[in-house]
């Protein structure tokens, strides 16, 4: 078929545009050519594929510009997530500078830490205060640092706003469960309780709903290892409140079991 006389359906300045348009012609095996002119390069068909090549031009315009915009969305949820951590580690630091280092009469943590015999007494949001308070500034960065590299992983899976929600409701929880546990004497402050909840959320995650096919099966136990591993490292110092990591890791996994099944049941 002759196109040397054939009708010019896209011009673009670039030749790499052009190319990319023969391409999607060819593999609609659509006879055609490209020509250069003045304006730029022309893709020419005969007069009789004019219309079916301008279908398919568009169809593949129309594709691109749906996984353009998920590709854009992927890219501003991975930034707000990444914020998120920054944002949650700059203000546990932030609490720390207003706060001070745990001292006796201190008031800040007279009535917001984790004090067992208040907690079964009845006041539970120091569950929630104590996640904010630290004992000193290793404490504070230790957890701060875990928590800008936590928390986007979090939020990423799930949204920030979902995320951060988990991760609250996970520290305040293992730390109601340390008290009820403990019992009376018990007292403890820090966001390591959440950061174990986070640790829990991603693991149970990666097993139940992984991101990659196949990935369950052949990567599930060097997750699961890694968090016995950073358990053992970060969570059973002589300083450290085992009970109340524990107890994080436990509720971040049956929250991440919950996300889990439910992405799961909704396909992804």
């Amino acid at each position: 078929m002759d196109l040397e006389v054939g009708t010019a359906v896209r011009v673009t300045p670039t030749r790499q545009r052009a190319d990319e348009w023969a391409v999607v012609l060819a593999a609609a095996d659509i006879p055609h050519r490209l020509r250069q002119r003045v304006d730029g390069w022309a893709l020419v068909v005969s007069p009789a594929d004019v219309t079916a090549a301008l279908e398919a031009l568009d169809a593949y315009d129309r594709e691109n510009a749906v996984e353009s915009r998920a590709g854009d969305a992927d890219v501003i949820a991975s930034r707000r997530a990444t914020a998120a951590g920054l944002v949650v580690a700059l203000l546990l630091i932030g609490l720390f500078v207003m706060t001070g280092p745990r001292a006796e009469r201190n008031v800040w943590f007279e009535l917001g830490s984790a004090d067992a015999t208040r907690i079964m007494a009845g006041q539970w949001w120091r569950a929630v205060t104590a996640l904010g308070l630290h004992a000193d500034a290793p404490h504070v960065l230790g957890n701060a640092v875990a928590v800008a590299l936590l928390v986007p992983a979090v939020c990423r899976y799930v949204g920030v706003t979902l995320g951060l929600s988990l991760l609250l409701v996970a520290g305040a929880i293992g730390n109601l469960l340390t008290a009820a546990v403990h019992g009376h004497g018990h007292v403890s402050v820090g966001a390591s309780t959440a950061v174990f909840g986070a640790l829990g959320i991603l693991a149970v995650l990666a097993v139940v709903a992984p991101h990659g096919a196949g990935s369950r099966r052949r990567k599930w136990w060097v997750v699961v290892a890694a968090v016995l591993a950073l358990l053992a490292l970060f969570g059973t110092g002589p300083d450290a409140d085992v009970l109340a990591h524990l107890f994080g890791l436990v509720v971040g996994g049956g929250l991440g079991l919950i996300i889990g099944i439910a992405r799961r049941a909704r396909g992804g």
